[in-house]
């Protein structure tokens, strides 16, 4: 038999299985991505019968290609890359999405007609073996295979570039003829047999057969062959597609994925962008490289700015170093750590592979003097000093977003870099760059939820004349994301002061925002100056209500923010006393000016949302001028392995230390605690209480009767001539004889008069009666009604508050600006 190549032989042999290489799925494409012909695998992948899908474009069932601003603009880029190839989701009929490699390979006709061949595989996980033994996925769909189309006639109408290097026959032979017209022999019928079988409708075959060398006597290549009949709109057959691929190449990469599957299980492992891009590195070396280096867009860590597309234009982004690995100790080749900025050339490998958004190999590196690297010093010795001879730059790429680079490099080991090399570096990137996206969109949403915690809690906190404070908020790791923790302090009459640290169930963008919603709650209801237990209690109904409101929650689970703990006490410096109730909460630590550290005997009370209906209970302590208040969230007690009693005592232990500033004291309480639970955020706020002395707080008894009136005026004049606020004399008076007049006219008993100066000067009367003051419209012949709108235009604010017995209705005026050249300021 003689033939007009290299190849003098093509040998059919046994029929394989369809699971050992070939269970693919076959639809092919016109110029314009419409579905021209449809095969029975494709049908059994994705449940459309060729009449659902020939004559409509192929983004029905792929959408890769919808991805793309339009159709033709994804057609135009396979034709300007001569394909592609990649892992995507793939519409069921049934509404189900599958997870398939698909390749688009370009075939051409005579007159240089195109098609697109889209063949389809359904991606077996690549953390293990497939079920039969065998290991598939997005690596083996991309090995090099050759395509060629054939009518009902067998003739050749379209094939690719790769199959010349199958047969030895070349596309300008073979289009237009039958298999026995370009490769006659004996061996050429039995093939066409097996085509024939095809195209007259029988199930795809798949047969394996060997080609021979002429001047090699006795070797030669295996491959393996699939035949697929090819259905139009009405289901008959329109000829057929040969797909064929080395079995050996095929073998062998399927060998080395094996090793690599079994290895990079340890990849996907982290939501850390930088410790990604780490273990890219150290899996990679020594399995494929000898020295290999992960850089990261700058903003994959962060996710405060917007992502990269892939093949940028204009200014390169700025990457960071991410991973390093090598075979020698130390990694000296790199002249960059980790964590530092990467220094890009305009004429590197690294940046003609961002620049195309696909793979540059060297399989021989260029060391001499004038190339690349030179333009980096330090790079050009590291490459000529430890003898690299060969790289790979692969670009870690999702969801059309640049997520870095990967460099690999050979040093010790003389073999090049080949194109299976490549591949499987580029799987490998892959698996990284799933594990990177997610780290990125998880990065954003992380950014985001601490952005708006931070918005929520308060900027700068003011204590007054009560307490001095400071405080701490750290934010649980970026894998657990921001929590639900809040502080507050809040002022109230009376120079007196709330002090709130809670704990909202949950992490992420719902946590911070129902912290919000708690705290705005909090605010409210310590603007009705409530006792804290009666405060607990109607923050419980709050978010009670607020979650049944929410309610999209499935079985009876709770949702994020239906549950939250709190502590809330309120601090008043003219009796020194301290009244605090608990939802769920630990108790504070107490500290004494001496430095002994105690926790009070707090109820603890249920979390708010549970709905128990147990009444909170409060309790008060009297604390010595001084003493400092620690309020705090479990993340700062709590440590894996350790008892939270013995969190408690370090806690107290550190924040016993007389003399120290409160700034400090956050510094050494909440420094990292070996052990210490990631996943929950610290939050500490620190109070050191004040007193106001005797001789700014005026507290008289009053009668009840009108002469009450007279001697609160007087008194009130002698108060503010002794605290020379004597500017104030005429308002206060006013104001002191309408609170009075209330009083005598709405109870009997007890009333009390007190002044404090403080930041404004404060006037308060205290009765047994029950009637909370409302100011009300009055007519223009009522004879009363008025005095409380006088109360409002002479004070900066007026209220009241329950105390046990009765009621205090308050007013607070603001103290005169000291005249200029009495203050010293004036010439």
């Amino acid at each position: 038999m003689t033939m007009m190549s290299s190849r003098d032989a093509v040998t059919l042999g046994k029929q394989l299985s369809a699971s050992d290489d070939f269970d693919t799925a076959i639809a092919l494409l016109d110029e314009q991505g419409t579905v021209a012909a449809w095969t029975h695998p494709a049908e059994q992948l994705v449940g459309y019968s060729a009449g659902d899908v020939v004559g409509r474009s192929a983004a029905l069932v792929l959408p890769s290609f919808t991805e793309a601003t339009t159709t033709a603009a994804f057609v135009e880029r396979c034709r300007a890359e001569n394909g592609w190839s990649g892992t995507t989701a793939v519409r069921h009929r049934d509404g189900r999405v599958l997870d398939v490699s698909v390749r688009i390979t370009m075939v051409r006709g005579q007159k240089g007609t195109a098609r697109w061949l889209a063949s389809m595989t359904e991606t077996v996980p690549l953390s293990g073996d497939a079920v039969d033994g065998t290991v598939r996925g997005p690596l083996l769909a991309r090995a090099p295979i050759a395509v060629g189309i054939r009518d009902r006639h067998l003739r050749c109408t379209y094939v690719n570039d790769v199959a010349e290097s199958h047969d030895g026959v070349s596309p300008g032979r073979r289009l237009g003829r039958r298999f026995t017209e370009a490769m006659p022999g004996a061996n050429a019928e039995a093939i066409e047999a097996v085509m024939r079988q095809v195209v007259q409708g029988s199930d795809a075959r798949i047969h394996e057969y060997r080609t021979w060398e002429e001047t090699r006597e006795g070797s030669g290549s295996q491959y393996a062959a699939s035949f697929q009949c090819l259905q139009g709109a009405d289901g008959e057959s329109l000829g057929l597609c040969v797909i064929s691929a080395d079995v050996a190449a095929s073998r062998q990469i399927r060998d080395r994925l094996a090793v690599l599957s079994r290895a990079s299980a340890r990849l996907g492992s982290t939501l850390d962008a930088m410790q990604a891009g780490q273990e890219l590195a150290d899996l990679s070396v020594p399995l494929l490289a000898d020295y290999v280096a992960v850089d990261l867009e700058h903003s994959v860590s962060f996710g405060e700015d917007p992502p990269v597309g892939v093949a940028p234009v204009g200014k390169l982004p700025t990457f960071r170093r991410a991973g390093l690995a090598s075979l020698a100790h130390g990694v000296p080749e790199s002249p960059w750590a980790r964590g530092e900025l990467i220094e890009l050339t305009a004429d590197s490998p690294f940046t003609a592979a961002v620049r195309a958004g696909k793979s540059h190999i060297q399989p021989v590196l260029a060391t001499a003097a004038g190339t690349w690297s030179d333009a980096v010093p330090d790079l050009a010795h590291g490459v000529r000093d430890h003898g690299m001879h060969s790289i790979m730059v692969v670009p870690i790429q999702g969801r059309h977003t640049l997520l870095g680079v990967a460099l690999f490099v050979r040093t010790t080991d003389p073999a090049p870099f080949d194109h299976v090399d490549l591949l499987l570096a580029e799987e490998l990137v892959g698996r990284t760059a799933r594990t990177l996206d997610a780290a990125r969109r998880y990065a954003s949403r992380h950014t985001l939820a601490l952005t708006l915690q931070r918005h929520l809690l308060p900027r700068h906190l003011a204590g007054g004349t009560a307490v001095d404070v400071a405080s701490r908020y750290l934010p649980a790791d970026i894998e657990h994301g921001v929590g639900g923790d809040w502080f507050d302090v809040i002022p109230l009459s009376g120079a007196r002061v709330a002090l709130v640290v809670g704990d909202v169930v949950g992490h992420g963008l719902q946590a911070a925002a129902a912290m919000g919603r708690l705290r705005t709650a909090v605010h409210t209801l310590a603007g009705m100056e409530l006792p804290p237990e009666e405060l607990l209690a109607h923050l419980d109904d709050t978010v009670q209500r607020l979650t049944e409101q929410d309610g999209d929650f499935v079985d009876g689970a709770t949702p994020v923010g239906g549950v939250a703990t709190c502590l809330y006490a309120v601090y008043d410096p003219s009796t020194r006393r301290c009244t605090m109730a608990s939802a769920g909460h630990p108790p504070p630590v107490v500290v004494d000016p001496q430095g002994r550290f105690s926790y009070p005997d707090l109820p603890t009370g249920a979390p708010l949302g549970v709905g128990l209906g147990d009444p909170f209970e409060s309790v008060e302590l009297e604390l010595e001028e001084g003493s400092l208040l620690a309020l705090y969230t479990d993340g700062l007690i709590e440590a894996r392995g350790h008892d939270i009693d013995e969190g408690m005592h370090r806690l107290g232990t550190a924040l016993a230390q007389p003399g120290r500033t409160l700034e400090d004291l956050c510094d050494t309480a909440t420094r990292s605690v070996p052990g210490r639970t990631p996943g929950d955020d610290v939050t500490l706020l620190l109070v050191r209480t004040g007193s106001l002395s005797p001789s700014r707080v005026l507290s008289t008894a009053l009668p009840s009767d009108q002469s009450a009136v007279r001697s609160a005026r007087d008194l009130a004049a002698r108060q503010l001539a002794e605290w020379g606020l004597g500017d104030l004399e005429d308002a206060t008076k006013l104001i002191v004889s309408e609170l009075v007049t209330n009083a005598i006219r709405h109870t009997t008993g007890h009333i009390e008069l007190r002044l404090i100066q403080h930041q404004v000067l404060t006037c308060e009367v205290s009765d047994a009666g029950p009637c909370i003051p409302r100011p009300r419209q009055a007519r223009t012949m009522d004879e009363h009604g008025r005095g409380l709108s006088l109360v409002t235009s002479l004070s900066r604010k007026w209220g009241s508050r329950p105390v046990p017995g009765g009621k205090v209705v308050w007013v607070d005026q603001d103290l005169p600006v000291p005249d200029a050249r009495q203050a010293g300021l004036g010439c």
